[in-house]
């Protein structure tokens, strides 16, 4: 892969982002206010079939992995394989970093101040995403689908692809919900992430490290490879 340009950049671009987005994703689920969608999906998917998170989080990234490969419309063995080595280490690191927040308190802190850590960490995953997007060498599936839609069928917009990749997600949560009658990671800082997290995410792209650019490989909707 060193031949591809930029690679050293976005290589280490992409080492950060992927413990950032473990790190934040971890937050918002310690402070028990609302997880992103994805995450607060993952949570009640695992209280319903009773395995741990990260085993969760990990099967759940397989099966949207085989999603991406049926929208890009061909298989594309270079992001399968990419899409697999970001949730293998991302689902573990959540789990365990989770763990070091429990460890530090942040479950017990006063509810003001976990909200403001809930959105910060909210931030930080739109901020992570935006960052190992425009690195595009591996990404998880779950974003993944958000950035084909975006780049193949919705002209770019991130706020349009995050509302539009947010159906499985919620569809499993709802799912979830009516077998078990409980509802986890899922409150206001979800409500924040709906509305909001594509928005920032394309804040992000021109604000947090804008020298990192976009490096698109996705072909457009009416475009049929040979």
């Amino acid at each position: 892969m060193t031949h591809i340009a930029d690679f050293h950049q976005r290589f280490w671009f992409l080492i950060f982002s992927i413990f950032l987005n473990s790190a934040a994703n971890a937050l918002t689920i310690s402070t028990n206010l609302g997880s992103a969608v994805w995450t607060g999906s993952s949570v009640n998917l695992a209280n319903w079939i009773h395995i741990p998170l990260g085993t969760t989080l990990l099967l759940y990234g397989i099966a949207v992995t085989i999603l991406n490969q049926l929208m890009l419309g061909h298989f594309d063995r270079r992001r399968f394989i990419s899409n697999l080595l970001y949730i293998l280490p991302f689902s573990y690191l959540v789990q365990f970093i989770g763990v070091f927040w429990q460890w530090v308190g942040v479950p017990t802190l006063p509810l003001a101040i976990r909200l403001i850590v809930n959105l910060l960490g909210l931030l930080g995953v739109a901020a992570a995403v935006s960052i190992y997007q425009r690195c595009n060498l591996i990404q998880h599936p779950n974003d993944d689908l958000s950035y084909i839609l975006r780049f193949r069928f919705l002209h770019g917009s991130a706020i349009i692809a995050q509302w539009t990749s947010y159906l499985p997600p919620l569809t499993i949560t709802v799912v979830a919900f009516l077998i078990t009658g409980q509802l986890r990671a899922i409150g206001i800082g979800t409500v924040f992430a709906l509305v909001a997290q594509g928005a920032i995410m394309g804040w992000s792209d021109t604000h947090v490290f804008p020298q990192l650019k976009h490096h698109v490989d996705v072909p457009t909707a009416n475009h049929h490879p040979a």
